[in-house]
């Protein structure tokens, strides 16, 4: 069993996409409870990982604040596939744990329980499951897969569910914690959580 700390490990946040249900708001500096989404998720990742990327693609200056910025090398907003593989590309960690920037229920529990997966069951890819669907951008993945997800990205796939199974992810249990993986997408979803 593999022992995983906190210097083995740098987040990314994932906030390069395009917000289109937000009619183009950054998403990650949108205010949820007189905070900005990323600073909720900062306020609960920071103490238990070495350092923090944010995956962002614009708004460059405002995301500085939050961790070191990271952005796409493949451009016009390729997904969250091309976001993690420029954060590999910058880590100098073992682990990468990959979080959202509009899941401002987090909690501690989800590097926890991923860490345990990955320890005892000696996986390189563990990811989130709320017992029904998988949910890929809470993840934790061992760096020594970037060769292999530049090769994915480089044959033009794009679905991060699909480069998972293919590296036999293991799917945690998170049945318990349903709230963590509500995403505020859009106006109607913001209004419904306050």
């Amino acid at each position: 069993m593999k022992n995983i700390v906190k210097s083995n490990i740098t987040a990314v946040i994932l906030a390069g996409g395009r917000a289109t249900r937000l009619q183009g708001q950054d998403k990650g500096l949108v205010l949820f409870n007189n905070k900005s989404l990323i600073a909720h998720v900062t306020n609960v990742i920071h103490q238990d990982v070495h350092s923090i990327l944010v995956s962002a693609n614009r708004n460059i200056d405002l995301y500085q604040e939050f961790g070191e910025v990271v952005s796409d090398e493949l451009e016009n907003f390729q997904g969250p596939l091309a976001g993690i593989a420029a954060a590999m590309a910058k880590t100098q960690t073992e682990y990468l744990l990959v979080v959202p920037c509009d899941g401002p229920f987090i909690n501690q529990t989800l590097l926890q329980r991923l860490i345990k997966g990955m320890s005892e069951q000696g996986v390189k890819l563990c990811v989130a499951t709320d017992g029904e669907k998988m949910h890929p951008t809470f993840s934790l993945i061992d760096v020594s897969l970037k060769d292999n997800l530049d090769n994915y990205l480089a044959q033009g796939d794009r679905k991060l569910g699909l480069w998972f199974k293919q590296n036999n992810a293991l799917e945690v249990d998170f049945s318990d914690q349903e709230k963590m993986f509500i995403n505020l997408n859009s106006k109607e979803d913001f209004n419904k959580t306050n």
